[in-house]
């Protein structure tokens, strides 16, 4: 029996390569034995502040690193279209199976995307913008496949927001988003890891300008 995977092992990854390895062996227990056991507060609150945030206009979503689909479970009750997008080919197949995807993309995101130009109303993230996973440099792809007025919404693990710069990408980009609403909450609802329990991340809440520079 393989050794049961956790967070230590998640915030361990240095390259893509070790993600989709990590997630290859995962994606069968990630929802029992990480998400429903730590009670993984990331995607329902991500849900929460797109409902509070989103208007009629925004779609479709794009669920940046989607994983096992998390969100998009969250999100199926908007009603809107929701693509699902992820390195990990295994965690995907089990977001296909949950039926609230409209399309399943296997992409890296810190990469050129095969989207074109202005195509998303929105775009939702949890848990990919953290330790050993994807830094701020993919705002500049993920702006470019956002609707003019798209809404962005996303966790940043609170320890990376200033260590990685994402604080430092904010202002560079800042001509062209509206200055992003941050609110910090507590990862997990039931984590006893003495190391990783407590972890924060912010939610940055944003919109793409209608007139991009």
């Amino acid at each position: 029996m393989s050794e049961k995977k956790g967070v230590k092992d998640a915030y361990s990854i240095k390259t893509p390569e070790d993600s989709i390895n990590l997630y290859r062996s995962w994606a069968s227990t990630y929802d029992i034995d990480f998400a429903k056991q730590n009670d993984y507060r990331s995607p329902i609150e991500i849900a929460k502040y797109f409902d509070k945030y989103s208007n009629n206009n925004d779609t479709p979503i794009l669920d940046v690193g989607a994983g096992t689909g998390l969100v998009g479970e969250c999100l199926k009750s908007s009603s809107k279209e929701i693509d699902a997008l992820d390195i990990s080919p295994e965690m995907l197949e089990i977001a296909r199976l949950k039926n609230c995807y409209s399309k399943i993309i296997e992409a890296d995101v810190t990469k050129r995307l095969s989207i074109n130009d202005n195509h998303y109303g929105a775009i939702v993230s949890a848990g990919t913008f953290t330790h050993g996973h994807v830094g701020p440099s993919a705002f500049d792809e993920l702006l470019r496949i956002a609707q003019p007025g798209g809404l962005f919404v996303f966790t940043i693990h609170n320890k990376l927001y200033k260590k990685a710069g994402f604080d430092k990408k904010f202002k560079e980009i800042q001509k062209n988003i509206t200055e992003p609403k941050l609110h910090e909450i507590l990862v997990y609802g039931n984590n006893p890891d003495e190391n990783y329990g407590n972890d924060k991340v912010i939610i940055a809440i944003f919109r793409k300008k209608k007139i991009y520079i």
